[in-house]
């Protein structure tokens, strides 16, 4: 209303409408063009060094120190990014966030103090400087691990892929390109380690890990499971059966957390590095769309 209000009474005046094109043409101009946007510090060795301060204070909460991903972010030293296929669409990534995501806007989650223009096309600079890239052929055959993920390796009793498979474990549908194979192999080997997280809302700034959780009921029943939600006087939990109970802390015998995790330890005499390539070969296809 205020606009068109000005308008009208600025629409007697040549150099009033003049200055009001040429606002309009520069600001469509920049919407159009913002795709073709280019680093202004690509390749600068110094810039990624500025870079890489800009990461650790903003970014490594999230995606851990050197970019190789943490608790809540992919690692982006991968040279393949399910958001982004060049720069323009990484500044506007860091700049604007992803809807339904972990990622936030620049400046709104908590870390840093927000950043400047200059100081996100650094950081750009710092991930190109730190990517590896994929090798041209890669470990393990793809379809044998799809296989294996839905057979004899029992992978998909707890674990979701592209919505087929069970909801104990983590959704694995975006690890393949989320995570190093290193990584995804450590976590098979090693379940332990260090627990994954996503159980809450992506939205929250600390979502709990899969720890497991065993309760006693006041009629002696032991349940384990993972929690899905919990406060201090209630939890929702999964068992194994994918069942789901809502407790009251206070009249349950007993409630223990536990970080060690409900996965099996696989060693290589229950799954062999071969059949562990080729599932991990299958979850790098699957993250890779």
């Amino acid at each position: 209303m205020i606009l068109r209000k000005w308008r009208r009474r600025s629409l007697g005046s040549p150099a009033t409408t003049s200055l009001l094109l040429a606002v309009l043409t520069v600001v469509t101009h920049s919407a159009a063009s913002f795709g073709d946007e280019r680093n202004p510090f690509a390749g600068d060795a110094k810039a990624a060094k500025a870079g890489e301060f800009q990461f650790r204070i903003n970014c490594a909460l999230c995606h851990g120190l050197g970019a190789h991903g943490g608790g809540r972010g992919p690692d982006l030293t991968r040279a393949q990014k399910k958001h982004t296929h060049n720069d323009a669409e990484m500044f506007q990534v860091i700049s604007n966030g992803i809807a339904g995501t972990a990622m936030p806007a620049n400046g709104t989650n908590g870390q840093g103090v927000g950043m400047t223009d200059e100081e996100i096309w650094q950081i750009i600079t710092y991930i190109r400087s730190v990517e590896v890239k994929t090798p041209a052929n890669a470990a393990g055959n793809a379809d044998h691990g799809k296989q294996l993920f839905y057979g004899d390796a029992n992978c998909s009793l707890c674990h979701t892929v592209e919505g087929k498979g069970g909801r104990v474990g983590p959704d694995l549908s975006g690890v393949g390109g989320s995570r190093t194979r290193d990584a995804i192999i450590d976590s098979v080997r090693n379940p332990s380690r260090r627990l994954a997280w996503g159980l809450t809302e992506s939205t929250k700034e600390f979502p709990q890990e899969y720890e497991t959780i065993t309760v006693v009921t006041a009629d002696g029943k032991e349940i384990k499971g993972v929690a899905l939600n919990e406060d201090n006087f209630s939890v929702q939990m999964m068992d194994t059966s994918e069942q789901i109970y809502l407790l009251e802390k206070n009249k349950l015998r007993s409630f223990k957390k536990s970080r060690e995790s409900m996965m099996p330890i696989y060693k290589a005499d229950l799954l062999t590095d071969k059949d562990l390539d080729d599932i991990v070969a299958y979850l790098t296809s699957v993250g890779a769309k």
